[in-house]
C-alpha cells in the first residue's frame, strides 16, 4: 500500500522544505515512505502520483494535508483521483477541523508567549468557500475554550476579515484591558503568508503548525486508521519500536490565573 500525503503548493523552498521533512517524519513514525503530491503550483500533483502507484497494482491512501474542507478537498483532490483511473484509493478526511489541531494552535500560542487575557486572532490563509469558513470558525472556537482567550478569525488573503483590520480592531479592544494582541498562526508551513502575519502589527506571532511535532503524529495516525486491519498493526508495532522518532503528546492548553 502507497501513503500520499497531498498539500497544496507553495513557490517557496521553505515551504516545500516543510512539507518534505512531514512526509518524511510521518513515514518515520509509521515505519514506511510516506509519498508528497501538491494540488497547486508545483508538482508532482496527486493524479501523477496516483498514476504510478496504478502501474504497481498497489492501493493507496491519501491524505489532504489541508486544515478545513474548502474546494481543493471537496473538488480538487478527488477530480485528481479520478483522473488517475486507480481504481483502489482511499482519501481520508482533511486534518482541521479537529481538536489535535486546536491543541496544537493552543500550544504554538504559549511557546510565542502568549498570556490568559490577551486578544487572540486565529490567522488563516483565506476562503470564500462556505464549508471551510465554517470549519475555521469551530476552529476558532475550538482554540477559544482551550486557552479561555477570546479568539476571532481572520485572513492573510482572500477573504472577509482581512487580518490588518482584525489587528486594528484587536487593538483597541486590548488598550481597554491592557492587554496584547497576539496571532495564532493557522498555515501549515512558512511561506508568503506567514510572512504577511509578521507584518500585520501584532504583538506576538506564533509559528505555523507545520513546525509543530505534534502534527507529523497527526498525520501518521490519520494514516494508520485509513489502512487495513491486517496492515495496522505491523506499522504501529513499528512505530513503538522507533525511540528515536517518538513524539511527545500534546498538552492541552489551561489558563493559568498566576501568569
Amino acid at each position: 500500500m502507497t501513503l500520499i500525503l497531498v498539500a497544496h503548493g507553495t513557490r517557496r523552498p521553505e515551504g516545500v522544505s516543510m512539507a518534505e521533512d512531514l512526509a518524511a517524519q510521518a513515514g518515520s513514525l509509521i515505519g514506511r515512505p510516506v509519498e508528497l503530491a501538491f494540488v497547486d503550483v508545483v508538482g508532482p500533483t496527486p493524479s501523477e502520483v496516483l498514476s504510478r502507484v496504478r502501474a504497481t497494482g498497489r492501493p493507496a491512501v491519501v491524505l489532504p494535508a489541508f486544515l478545513s474542507r474548502g474546494y481543493h478537498v471537496r473538488a480538487d483532490l478527488p477530480a485528481h483521483v479520478g483522473r488517475s483511473g486507480h481504481p483502489d484509493v482511499i482519501v481520508t478526511p482533511a486534518l482541521g477541523p479537529s481538536g489535535q489541531l486546536a491543541r496544537i494552535v493552543g500550544d504554538q500560542l504559549v511557546k510565542c508567549g502568549w498570556r490568559p487575557g490577551d486578544s487572540v486572532i486565529l490567522a488563516a490563509a483565506g476562503t470564500s468557500d462556505v464549508k471551510a469558513r465554517a470549519d475555521l470558525h469551530t476552529t476558532a472556537t475550538l482554540v477559544s475554550a482551550l486557552t479561555g482567550s477570546r479568539v476571532s478569525l481572520a485572513f492573510a488573503a482572500s477573504g472577509d476579515r482581512q487580518l490588518p483590520e482584525a489587528v486594528d480592531e484587536a487593538r483597541r479592544h486590548a488598550r481597554r484591558n491592557n492587554a496584547r494582541v497576539v496571532v495564532a498562526s493557522y498555515l501549515l508551513a512558512d511561506g508568503l503568508f506567514q510572512e504577511r502575519l509578521y507584518a500585520c502589527g501584532a504583538d506576538l506571532v506564533s509559528r505555523p503548525l507545520g513546525t509543530h511535532p505534534g502534527l507529523t503524529r497527526l498525520i501518521a495516525n490519520r494514516f494508520r486508521r485509513a489502512m487495513p486491519p491486517v496492515l495496522a498493526p505491523t506499522i504501529r508495532h513499528a512505530s513503538r519500536r522507533s525511540s528515536v522518532h517518538r513524539l511527545v503528546h500534546d498538552r492541552l492548553v489551561r489558563p493559568n490565573p498566576a501568569a
